[in-house]
């Protein structure tokens, strides 16, 4: 006897709807992402003539740019409020206020802004403090 065979179906996995899925994933995850940028600060050094002193390992640098911002080793602070530099050194310093402070100010910075600075750092009781600047162009 001789049966009839049933035709074969071919089995198939669609992967369409998968693909869609993972594109709006893909989208998603771009969109919501937030990319955080490192700003730092440009200083342009005034000139000096005079002897370069030796370096200590530590010492806490403040950086005023010329828009009178300022950052203290190397993270930028909120705002030029004298507070908010004040409270920044105090948590650096821990109590320690023999510890050296550079005050590194760009050539066009405002007066008052390296001012304020010095101002705070006087408050606090620091009485190490440092300009710096660079060799004059040949």
């Amino acid at each position: 006897m001789k049966f009839q065979r049933q035709p074969v179906e071919e089995v198939n996995v669609n992967l369409t709807p998968l693909i869609d899925i993972v594109f709006l994933l893909l989208i998603f995850f771009m969109v919501s992402t937030t990319f955080t940028r490192e700003r730092e600060l440009t200083v342009e050094l005034p000139e000096a003539v005079g002897e370069a002193i030796a370096e200590s390992t530590e010492f806490i640098e403040i950086e005023i740019n010329p828009e009178g911002e300022y950052a203290v080793n190397g993270k930028r602070l909120v705002n030029r409020d004298s507070k908010t530099l004040s409270r920044a050194l105090k948590d650096l310093a821990n109590g320690n206020m023999d510890t050296p402070l550079i005050i590194t100010a760009d050539a066009k910075a405002a007066h008052q802004s390296v001012m304020t600075a010095m101002d705070v750092s006087g408050q606090l009781g620091f009485t190490r403090l440092r300009l710096t600047a660079q060799q004059p162009g040949e």
